[in-house]
């Protein structure tokens, strides 16, 4: 459903510009996207085909009617801004974000494309939007509850694992809503009395040692939360998680299959 709104607003946005263009010029003009990740392209193929398949539904053919320049910045937080700046310099008509860390990077390298976000977990916080109502700017799109359910996720933790008391939280302290998703769970922990222990991976190195840590830390159980420094890594993660014989929960479907 969530990339059925993305391509919505992108038509919705598409059609103004087009008709804006054709106003002042009398050839029509193919209207290129911006779509830019964190992740690698190859961590992300099933949301990319989403994305193609819902703009066809609209009648948006890519190489056709409409032109989309893919750029990962391949988990390195250095390629960000580079990126971003490209979109600006190639004057491109809308730029999609994969994440709020893209979407930052996109929001200081223009005010004046519009940005439409894949996904944020606090778009008003991190001050992409005024309001969830009227965003004003140029930057709109969809916004999660993922900080929301971080607690919730810890709730179905003890559901299905009665004895817990020590769960393992993997996150990254530098992804935006981090802290909103920690003291959520934090929340969730003293309520049904399990005791929490954070690991920050800040760096695709991190991810072994903090498995690590949670074995010394005799966790029960891993919460592992979204972050574009784990991401890429699903795979890895839920391979340890089996290798440790920790339960785990994670926050998308594609990494539970991948432990299996």
């Amino acid at each position: 459903m969530s990339g059925k709104i993305i391509c919505w607003l992108l038509a919705t946005i598409l059609l103004a510009t087009s008709s804006s263009a054709q106003a002042q010029q009398p050839a029509a003009k193919i209207p290129r996207i911006g779509f830019q990740f964190d992740s690698p392209l190859s961590a992300v193929a099933a949301r990319v085909e989403g994305f193609r398949q819902g703009l066809r539904e609209l009648g948006y053919v890519e190489g056709k009617n409409i032109i989309i320049e893919w750029r990962s910045a391949e988990g390195k937080p250095e390629r960000r801004n580079e990126i971003a700046a490209d979109w600006a310099r190639l004057k491109v008509d809308i730029i999609v974000t994969g994440g709020p860390t893209t979407t930052s990077a996109a929001k200081e390298a223009t005010s004046t494309i519009p940005i439409v976000m894949a996904f944020d977990n606090d778009p008003v916080g991190n001050g992409f939007v005024a309001s969830l109502a009227r965003p004003g700017g140029n930057i709109t799109g969809l916004s999660t509850l993922a900080p929301d359910i971080s607690g919730k996720q810890l709730e179905l933790l003890k559901e299905v694992l009665p004895r817990l008391s020590r769960v393992a939280v993997v996150g990254s302290s530098t992804t935006p809503g981090n802290a909103q998703s920690l003291k959520e769970t934090e929340l969730a922990a003293r309520a049904l009395a399990v005791q929490l222990q954070y690991l920050d991976v800040r760096d695709p190195k991190d991810i072994e040692t903090a498995f690590r840590a949670a074995g010394k830390g005799r966790a029960d159980s891993v919460l592992v939360l979204t972050s574009p420094v784990i991401n890429p890594y699903r795979k890895e993660i839920a391979e340890l998680a089996v290798k440790n014989r920790l339960p785990a929960i994670y926050s998308t479907p594609e990494s539970s299959s991948m432990g299996s």
